[in-house]
């Protein structure tokens, strides 16, 4: 499936027209995809906006970020000191929940699949905390800094093995993924460059929870990389394949998939105007997001609607939506039951995501997570993510009123035919219902309206990011 439009036209920035207007659709459209949802008050504020300043307000982040970021870090400190890994990964969805940046948390679990690392090899919270912090501190910064850092990284070291590379016998797990999956892809690279590569790295160890640079234990000998000769380090072999034709192609790609379409394969002239940018830019990748978001390519047909929503989009969408102040701990624990346990990815590939993400049993968890959120009666999230009064705070009182706003909260009212009937059906048949006898009016109506925003949650388009 390809756009229909040139990769100039794709590229060039979306401009609100009769034709294509700047609506409710687009609006949730770049708040799933550059952030997790949108609140009501979020939707109504970027209507009026605009486009551009919309997405001013999201790369750049609300105010009080910075301050977020230093509670958040003390918040890790002691998370670290205690080993704990369960709250490791609540505080991460803490980060997600509340902070006034969600573009950039977005990101940092953009880069957590990419640098795939997980605690169950680790095992060292600190570690994987610490390397959690510096995939936040470069998510919109320059990638080849990213690069070099991360690996340097300790987490990263212990999981590829970095750590325990000598010169007489170099480890190659790092110099592989380097390549496969970090920088340039399957086919850009031989055997003959990852055994080279990996004599780069050796020497490499962690001394005091830090990187350290055994120089009795590196081999300094020549090397012969990508078709270029020299006494390499490991820092000269990231440069390499950075400075390699694939290298911004092959973001370019990851960058796409993440932000505008699973379903559809870019060709090399689709992308070349992204990877350019990135190239240009010395792999800004502040820049190469802002270009996405703002294409006529990013706001098309052909993008939206065009990814599954993961776990953690599901979860986090719904509750920030809502307005809720839950405790994370629960929705770290839930959302490990819809397939995704972040800290703990499957393998270094990262999650498949797409389609992968459905399938009956996680299906069956996803509509239990809502019923949980929005019922107020789950002991664990408690009346703290109340549906009921949302529409209450918002004044919409009536049947009607109650059932427009969450297919606009939601689903910006995509939703089929027969899935509206349905919840008219709903409404009209519990007007009628029969209630225990000590509810109040208020009560009942209430719960028929906890049960619809329920509905609404559970219907297919909103498994679609």
């Amino acid at each position: 499936m390809k756009p229909a439009m040139t990769p100039e036209q794709a590229w060039a920035a979306y401009r609100p027209s009769p034709d294509n207007p700047w609506d409710t659709r687009k609006v949730l459209h770049l708040y799933r995809r550059a952030a997790f949802g949108a609140t009501y008050a979020e939707q109504q504020h970027a209507l009026q906006i605009g486009p551009h300043k919309a997405i001013d307000e999201l790369i750049s982040g609300r105010p009080g970020w910075d301050a977020f970021d230093r509670e958040a870090a003390g918040l890790a400190e002691t998370i670290a000191s205690q080993s704990d890994a369960l709250q490791m990964r609540a505080w991460w969805f803490h980060c997600m929940l509340y902070s006034p940046h969600p573009l950039r948390e977005k990101m940092t679990l953009f880069w957590h699949n990419h640098f795939a690392t997980s605690q169950a090899k680790v095992q060292s919270v600190r570690y994987m905390l610490g390397q959690n912090q510096l995939l936040r501190r470069h998510a919109l910064g320059s990638f080849r800094t990213l690069l070099h850092a991360i690996s340097e990284d300790p987490a990263m070291m212990v999981w590829l093995d970095t750590h325990l590379s000598t010169r007489r016998q170099p480890n190659e797990n790092y110099a592989r993924e380097l390549m496969e999956l970090f920088s340039l892809g399957i086919g850009n690279y031989t055997e003959q460059d990852i055994r080279e590569a990996a004599r780069a790295f050796t020497g490499w160890q962690i001394r005091h929870h830090r990187y350290y640079f055994n120089a009795s234990e590196h081999d300094d000998g020549p090397k012969t990389v990508l078709g270029r000769s020299g006494r390499f380090n490991g820092h000269d072999i990231v440069d390499l394949c950075l400075d390699h034709p694939a290298a911004a192609r092959f973001l370019a790609r990851k960058l796409f998939r993440f932000f505008v379409s699973e379903e559809m394969t870019p060709d090399r002239e689709l992308l070349e105007p992204l990877a350019q940018k990135l190239r240009s830019s010395n792999f800004d990748v502040r820049s190469a997001v802002e270009t996405i978001l703002r294409s006529q390519l990013f706001f098309a047909p052909i993008a939206y609607r065009s990814r599954v929503k993961s776990p953690v989009d599901f979860a986090v969408g719904i509750v920030h939506a809502l307005e809720g102040r839950i405790g994370p701990t629960a929705l770290a624990q839930a959302t490990e039951n819809l397939g995704q346990k972040i800290f703990y990815p499957p393998s270094v590939k990262g999650w498949d995501g797409g389609r992968a993400w459905i399938n009956a049993s996680t299906l069956i968890e996803r509509h239990k997570l809502a019923l949980a959120i929005t019922s107020t009666e789950d002991s664990s999230f408690g009346d703290h993510c109340d549906p009921a009064a949302l529409a209450r705070k918002y004044q919409k009182n009536t049947d009607e009123q109650a059932l427009t706003f969450f297919l606009e909260l939601f689903l910006a009212n995509d939703l089929h035919e027969q899935g509206r009937q349905a919840l008219y059906d709903y409404l009209a048949q519990t007007r009628r219902g029969s209630f225990p006898p000590y509810w109040t009016d208020q009560d009942i109506q209430d719960h028929r309206v906890r049960t619809l925003c329920y509905l609404v949650l559970i219907q297919p388009e909103f498994q679609l990011d």
